[in-house]
């Protein structure tokens, strides 16, 4: 019964669920950059080419190079990386703001109520 107990525990800990949380996210994420890429981009870039990236391939005897799915997979790659890192520039905009604000006195009842507490624990 204790490891079913220790496991709840770690389960329900706040990081193991930030991070299933994160998880979850990321791969809807990534599906609608992959989306965006393969059904917006890469055809817009492709019209204006005239060239399909999809049918971009080279025949090496019976083996066929498909690399032009893998400069689709690039674009997903710079366009998710150009997000990550607008979102970390935002959130540490977002951090040094509240940092740069002078945090507030505690109310004197609550500085009465510490000594108090302190108080208590000397006594012990």
């Amino acid at each position: 019964m204790s490891v079913l107990k220790e496991f709840r525990e770690f389960a329900v800990k706040g990081n193991v669920v930030d991070l299933a949380v994160g998880i979850v996210i990321g791969a809807a994420f990534g599906k609608i950059v992959a989306s965006l890429v393969e059904d917006i981009v890469m055809p817009a870039i492709g019209a204006i080419g005239r060239v399909d990236f999809k049918g971009l391939a080279l025949q090496v005897g019976e083996a066929k190079i498909l690399y032009g799915k893998f400069i689709q997979t690039c674009v997903d790659l710079l366009i998710i990386a150009a997000s990550i890192f607008v979102a970390v520039k935002v959130i540490n905009y977002l951090r040094r703001k509240d940092e740069d604000q002078p945090a507030a006195a505690p109310p004197p009842r609550q500085e009465k109520l510490l000594e108090e507490i302190r108080d208590l624990l000397k006594h012990k």
